[in-house]
């Protein structure tokens, strides 16, 4: 990078899920680095009030654009609406996701399954295939996609299976993205997150079920840690990519889990 030049200058960035949790940190961190930012998600006013705080925060322009990404009508919509404001697309964060309750595997309602595989899995391949055909024709040609495996993309908590099932399957569109996307200057990395402070892991402070049925309280980090990754991650020229990164807690129960 430039001495005194933020990475994103004069770029555009699309943040799934960015309204909240994780996705909100990363959205704020590109926008700090220079990105003109577009934030979406299903709750229109958790990102309007996220992209005028981000943007009072930041001093930069955050556009909100409400989408469910699991359906392939809103999502062409959303890049449409993107490729009529700006023109462009350089950097798309598939964060957006859900999980279900902790319970057996056998108690996972269909309903659930298809929502968290409609929320995690095939929202992130809509956007990819957007991104794709804006990438792909624009001038210059390409940008960087970066998917949020979560720790999950490789090792299991109990009672996860419909959530374990998508981050590893997004292991396999990460690695497909980035091979289909080669010849057309499109990149694609993972960063799989470990016990980032946010809503979701609030419970974690008070005790979670570990792999030999004990449960124990685990470590957490700030989520301005995960956000400084995705901007490491982003800021590379289109000739280097980072594939995967684990970002965690360092104290968490990960390696040697079970």
């Amino acid at each position: 990078m430039t001495q005194g030049k933020r990475s994103g200058e004069g770029k555009i960035a699309l943040v799934t899920g960015g309204g909240s949790g994780v996705g909100r940190g990363i959205a704020t961190g590109l926008s700090a680095e220079g990105y003109l930012l577009v934030i979406t998600g299903r709750r229109a006013d958790v990102l309007q009030r996220a992209a005028g705080e981000i943007a009072a925060q930041t001093g930069g322009i955050v556009r909100a654009i409400a989408c469910d990404v699991g359906d392939p009508g809103q999502v062409a919509a959303l890049f449409d609406a993107v490729r009529a404001e700006f023109g462009r697309l350089d950097l798309l964060v598939n964060n957006a996701g859900s999980t279900v309750p902790p319970v057996p595997l056998e108690e996972v309602t269909f309903e659930q399954w298809s929502g968290i595989v409609a929320a995690n899995l095939t929202g992130a391949f809509l956007c990819t295939q957007q991104a794709f055909r804006l990438m792909k024709t624009q001038d210059p040609r390409g940008g960087r996609i970066i998917n949020n495996g979560s720790i999950s993309a490789t090792t299991p908590r109990p009672n996860s299976a419909p959530y374990t099932s998508t981050k590893h399957a997004i292991t396999g569109l990460t690695k497909s993205t980035a091979l289909d996307g080669r010849p057309f200057d499109i990149a694609c990395g993972q960063i799989d997150i470990g016990n980032a402070a946010t809503d979701m892991t609030q419970r974690m402070s008070s005790g979670v079920l570990q792999a030999n049925g004990e449960i124990a309280a685990e470590p957490t980090i700030p989520v301005d840690h995960v956000a400084d990754a995705v901007v490491y991650m982003a800021s590379l020229p289109l000739t280097a990519n980072v594939l995967t990164m684990t970002v965690m807690a360092t104290k968490m129960p990960l390696v040697g889990r079970g």
